[in-house]
Order: C-alpha cells, then structure tokens, then sequence
C-alpha cells in the first residue's frame, strides 16, 4: 500500500503541474486571439467557440486536470483512512498518531491531527472544491476561467510538493512499534472530529473566489461577473470557516479547563483574520454590484483572503508561534513563507497593473448613505484584523528583542480590539437603516429611533440585572440591542408593505417576504446573530463569578448563589482491548441552592500511559498525557463549570514508590499495570487534596444559540430564490429546444453559446 500511495502523491502532483501549464498556455492563447486586430469576437463568440483553436484545447485539458486529480486525491485518502482504521503502524503517520486503544471514531479523525494528513486533507478539498467550480462555470467566462484553473492547480500542486518530497503520509517506521502513540486525548472530543474538515473547507472555498480573483485581473475581465459567479462559494467558505471557529471555540470551553471559549491564541486569531476579511469582502461586493464602485477594493480583499488563509495554514503546522492548539512540530515552515511571498507579491502586482481598469464607475455622494456606512465597516473590520495580526505576530518579535515569546495579555487584546468591534457593531445596525446614495439628516433619524430604543432598554435591563460599571459593557448592550432593534423593524416594514399589497394574513407574508429576497433577509438574520453573539460575549464575560479553592473532602464553595461541596474522590480506569486506556482521578461534587440539592456533577482528570520505559513501570500511567474533563451544566440564563486539579506532588510521591519497589522483579510491567490499578482505587479512598476551579458565566450557552442563527442566514443567503430558478430551468428548456430545430442563419455562433450554458446552477 505505501508503494500505491507514494506513486498515486507523484502522479498528483505530475497531474497538477501540467494542468497548471495547460490552463495558463490556454488562457494565454485565448487573450492572444482576443487582441488580434482582425479577430474581436464578441463574449458570445469567445464562449461558443471562434477561439477555440487558439487555446481552448488547452484549457480543456487543464479542467480535465482537475478531475482526475479529485480522483487521485480521493483515492489517497481513502488509503491514509485505511492505514489508520486498520492501525497499520508500519506508517509513521499511524505509529505517531493512532494506537489500538483509539476509538475508531477518533481513528477515523486522527489523520487530520498530524501535518501529513492536514496537508492532504487540503489539498483534497480543493480538488473537490475546484472539480465543482470548473463543471459549473461551464462556458461562461471563457477568457477568466483558465487563469483561475492555473491558480487553483498551482495552489495543489504547492501541497501535493509538500506531501511527496517533505511530509508524505506512507513514510514508514524504523522499527515499527509494538503499540502507536495514540491520539492526543485533548483531540478526542467529538467536535473535533469536524472542527479541522471545517476549518479547511472554509480555507479552501475561499480559493475559488482568490483564484477568480486572480483570473479577472489577468484577464482584464474586473466587471462584476467573476463575483457573481464566486459570491455563493465566499458564502459557503465564511459558513464552513464560521462552524469551524464555532466549534473550536467549544472545545477550547470544554475541553481545555481554563474556562474561556476565547483566549486569542495564535492558531484560534489564524482563523478568525480570513473569516473577518471575508465579511468585508461580503459586504463590499454588494457596493460594487448595485453601484459599480470599489472594484479595486473589492479585487483587493478577496486576494487578502486567500493569503491569509495560507498564513493561517502557516501558523497552525509551522510551530513559530507558542500555542495551546499546537500538537507537533513542522518540516514544512520556509515553503509556506515562499508561498505567502509569491502570493503576496503577486497579487500586488496583478492589482497595480490593472488599477486603469479598476476605476470606479461611480462616486459616494453622501456619508449618510449605505454604502458610506458599508465602507466605514469594511475599514473597521481591516483595521480590526491588522490589530488581531499585530497582535498574534508580537510574540515573535519579543523573542527576537528578549529571546523570549511574550504573548499580549488578554486585557491588552480587549483594550485593542474592543473599541474596534464595538464600531463595528454600531455601524451593522446602520447599514440596513440606512438608503443608497444619500440620506436626509431627518430621515435618518425615523430611521433610527425606534432601534435606539430598543437598545436603550437593552441596556437598562443589562444595567439593573447585571450590575456592571463598565463602559464597554454598557455600549455592547446598547449596539447590541440596536441592532436586533434595526433587523425587527426591516421584517415589520417590509411584512406590512407586502400585507397591504397582497392582502396575505401575517404567517403568510412574513415567510414569502422572507423567500422573495432571501440574499437580503439572509444578511439580516446573520446580524441578528451577531447583534445576539455581542450581547451573550458582553453579559459572559462582565457578569461572570470565578472561584477558586484547594482542599480535601468535604470542603464547600459559595459561587454565584451556588453551595459546592467536595462530597467523595472518585478513583477509576478503563480498559480496552485488555489493556488500560486511562486512568480516571476525579470528585463527586454537590451543587446546593438555598439549601436544596439540585444536581451531582462529577469533574474528572484523565491521565493516558506514556510509552516510555524509563517512566516507570507504574509511573508510565500518569507521565503520559493528560487531559481535564470539565463538569458542565449548561442552561439557556447561566452556565455552571467546574474543572479539577489533584495534587501533583502527592501522585509522585506514591508511584515512584511503587516503581523503586518493582524495580529488578519479575515482569515490572505488568505488575505495573496491575498496580496502577489499585493506585486509583485506594485513591477513592484515601485521595489528595484536589484544587478546583469554579466559574458561573451567564449567558453562555447563547453564544452557541448565535452561532447557529448565524449560520442560517448564511445558507438563506446562498439559497437561490424560487423564481430565479424557474427562469434557470426555462431558459435551459428553450436552449434544448433551440439546439433540437437548429441554428438560424446568422445566429450559429450565438446559438452554440447559448446551447452551452451552465452546467450546472449557479
């Protein structure tokens, strides 16, 4: 199998490359022909083929290409999956990364966890991605697609490099080991089995509109057809990205045990900066549709996206940067700096050689307008993601000045950032208010009122609730609740305009308004979302009760109203396969309230044995890795979580004794393991002194809640409407029947181009 494997990452890569050249000497030959004095075909002529002898066989081949290599990229993965279900450790990829005691559902998930899965979980993605965007396009866009096929086969063509030469996934193993590593017990939590494919997807979705991107500029083509061809994969691409930051956050929360869902860690802000220049990115493009204005702008940030999707990439499998979320080391750091440079430079370059062709068709006539406010967004969520990239990057140059990497402290992070999101959540609830082109002072202000009001009583039950004297807490309860205000008042507008017109009952008109124009009310419901994301970060963070004790059972804890007593340890393992898996050291903890018992929660620490003989035989079971199992109860007003430490030093203690004592008998090991089983039993007994942390955040779980209304106005917003599918499916009917009675005379070259059409919805 690691022959197959080996051979089918070469002839992958043979595949890209040469896909990569065919589309660009393709793209080269079509504009070569475009330009000819005595040929000036027509885009109609252009798609239906007069050019096809200059290049379009070309192309052809290179979209070919990119089928057979989402055939080939498929097929690996299916091999890696094998070699892990099947705990192959003659794979060094499996010995390091998988064992035998590892759930096969985590089995399935571990090859993502290492960098040469990763990269060729990239690396298949966009081969799916890129197969689904070339079959769409069809004949549209003759004269930018194979540009866009030449970056999207480059950009494979860099990670199938990676993979067959730097960090191939069928490397085997000198010796091969008796037993695997196993998957880091911090990765085994069910949302991280989706939280990597996710965050990749949205990276490799964002390509499709880079690569577009690229192909308009050097084509020449910087109208507003490559956006809206590309509009509903930068949608899909913030969605997927957005559940993947989601859902690390959530690990981070439950998983972690330091009682934070956001700590702006180097790996979580590589993520979050594309996601944010997608937003504007957008945003922006609907300015450029509506008005023909800021096409260099827009152009500007979606090559901004691409490239920070690689750095983000960087940042996760290089290791430069100190990080929670970082499970291993890289071979693979200068590559990903050569392709940032490349480009980086390049999309400079494209974007100041077409800067005559990226003038705006029109100008802002007035501040009070949409797209004045639009724009000041976009600036702010820039200004935003350099502060977030600044910030990330510090670490960095303290170690170069101090040889040391010293980390912005969170309070540091909220006095940058706050401000900033702030602005940004005031300006979302003006957008929808505001008109195109120009608004009247007095209009504006019907406008605003009533949202205003509502964010005033926002604010006031915020205040009298929570109690807070903090500025930013009060301001992201007003902006918030203005925003929810502004989204209200859009849906009663325009629900009575459309009950007046048509004479529907309100159940009626509200959905069918809804499903007229679901790209607008989409948009709304994301910042409905987001205006509910403020509201649950603000009370989340200002309100929160944290509480910190160190004892022995039977020690109490007054929390948030909350009565916590230490009531039993807890002393436990697992085995699998007939072998220990863990080790599980934990409390039984009583939750009271005015006296009464409500539940019974049970925080645990998990220690996994290390694989290392010089650990000890009983030792090995606590020298490995470790994990914390935080008890959670979570409810729609507030959250109660409660994580453990036990007392190190008193663990040591007792096993290094145990380890002197077995030293020299007969089969250590297994009296080891047979020890450290009654370790965690005379543990429940006899246990150490345990520290706890106990944290009351309310509002919590309306973060989640947030999120998933976020992310149903995202696929509302890519969801085409029904009548524009209908006018799909007719003009596909009339293209059939036409191609059936044949072209009229004259009409050959426009017929074919017709009869082509998408090949597939757009």
């Amino acid at each position: 199998m690691d022959v197959l494997g080996r051979g089918l990452l070469v002839l992958a890569l043979a595949i890209a490359l040469y896909g990569a050249v065919a589309s660009l000497v393709g793209a080269r030959r079509l504009q070569v022909a475009a330009a000819a004095p005595d040929a000036a075909p027509t885009p109609e002529q252009a798609a239906g083929g007069v050019l096809a002898a200059h290049g379009s066989a070309f192309v052809r081949s290179g979209r070919r290409a990119i089928y057979l290599l989402a055939i080939l990229t498929t097929a690996v993965f299916v091999l890696v999956e094998i070699a892990f279900i099947s705990t192959d450790l003659k794979f060094d990829v499996v010995a390091s990364h998988s064992s035998a005691t590892t759930p096969l559902g985590y089995r399935i998930a571990a090859p993502w966890s290492s960098q040469e899965g990763s990269l060729l979980l990239w690396v298949w993605l966009l081969s799916l991605w890129s197969s689904l965007v070339v079959w769409r396009a069809g004949r549209r866009m003759a004269d930018v697609v194979p540009w866009a096929q030449a970056v999207l086969l480059g950009l494979a063509a860099f990670f199938l490099f990676l993979l067959v030469f730097y960090s191939s996934p069928f490397r085997l193993s000198s010796p091969v080991p008796f037993e695997g590593e196993g998957l880091n017990p911090l990765l085994q939590y069910p949302s991280m089995m989706i939280h990597p494919p996710m965050l990749y997807s949205g990276y490799t979705l964002f390509a499709i509109p880079f690569a577009f991107g690229v192909g308009a500029l050097a084509a020449g083509h910087v109208g507003s057809d490559w956006i809206r061809h590309t509009r509903r994969y930068a949608l899909g691409a913030w969605l997927l990205l957005g559940i993947g930051i989601v859902l690390g956050s959530r690990w981070s929360y439950a998983e972690l045990g330091w009682g934070g869902y956001w700590g702006w860690d180097a790996v979580e802000n590589a993520s979050l900066m594309p996601w944010i220049i997608g937003t504007a990115f957008i945003h922006s493009v609907m300015i450029q549709e509506k008005r023909g204005m800021l096409r260099t702008w827009n152009v500007s940030l979606i090559l901004l996206t691409g490239i920070l999707c690689i750095l983000g990439t960087f940042i996760v499998r290089s290791g430069i940067i100190s990080s929670i979320h970082a499970f291993g080391s890289s071979t693979v750091g200068w590559q990903f700096l050569t392709l940032l440079a490349i480009m980086t430079f390049g999309s400079i370059a494209l974007v100041t050689w077409r800067r005559p062709l990226l003038r705006s068709e029109h100008r802002i006539d007035s501040l009070l307008s949409r797209e004045a406010i639009f724009l000041a967004g976009n600036v702010v969520l820039v200004l935003l993601v350099l502060v977030i990239l600044w910030g990330t990057f510090f670490p960095l140059l303290t170690d170069v000045l101090t040889g040391e990497q010293r980390p912005w402290a969170s309070s540091t992070w909220g006095w940058w950032v706050g401000p900033l999101a702030l602005t940004l959540v005031g300006l979302m609830g003006l957008g929808p208010l505001a008109a195109w082109r120009k608004t009247t002072a007095k209009h504006a202000w019907r406008q605003v009122r009533a949202p205003l009001a509502v964010g005033l009583v926002v604010l006031a039950a915020g205040a009298v609730i929570g109690g807070s004297v903090r500025i930013d807490v009060w301001l992201a309860l007003l902006f918030g609740g203005f925003v929810l205000g502004a989204v209200g008042q859009e849906l009663l507008r325009g629900t009575r305009a459309r009950r007046i017109s048509t004479g529907e009952a309100l159940p009626i008109a509200l959905p069918r308004l809804v499903g007229r124009n679901r790209r607008r009310y989409g948009g709304y419901l994301v910042h409905a979302g987001f205006a509910v994301l403020v509201l649950a970060v603000a009370a989340s963070s200002a309100f929160k009760e944290t509480h910190r004790v160190h004892g022995n059972v039977g020690t109490q804890m007054q929390v948030g109203g909350y009565t916590l007593k230490y009531e039993a340890a807890i002393g436990n393992y697992e085995l699998q396969d007939n072998r220990i898996k863990k080790l599980i050291i934990g409390a039984k903890v009583g939750v009271f309230r005015d006296g009464k018992r409500i539940e019974t929660i049970r925080p645990t620490r998990e220690f996994f044995p290390s694989l290392n003989p010089a650990d000890g035989p009983v030792g090995r079971y606590f020298n490995g890795e470790a994990a914390t199992e935080v008890a959670l109860d979570a409810g729609l007003t507030r959250d109660l979580w409660v994580a453990m430490q036990p007392d190190g030093d008193a663990l040591v203690d007792i096993y290094s004794a145990l380890d002197k004592k077995l030293a020299g008998t007969e089969a250590p090991f297994q009296r080891g393991a047979v020890a450290a089983v009654r370790l965690a039993q005379v543990y429940a007994l006899r246990p150490a002194p345990v520290t706890f942390q106990v944290i009351v955040s309310p509002l919590v779980t309306w973060i989640w809640i947030a999120a998933g209304i976020m992310g149903l106005g995202a696929l509302l917003a890519m969801w085409p409407a029904p009548d524009l599918q209908a006018r799909r499916v007719r003009a596909r009917q009339k293209a059939r029947v036409a191609r059936d009675l044949g072209p009229r005379p004259g009409t050959a070259v426009v017929s074919e181009a017709r009869s082509a059409g998408p090949r597939g919805p757009s």
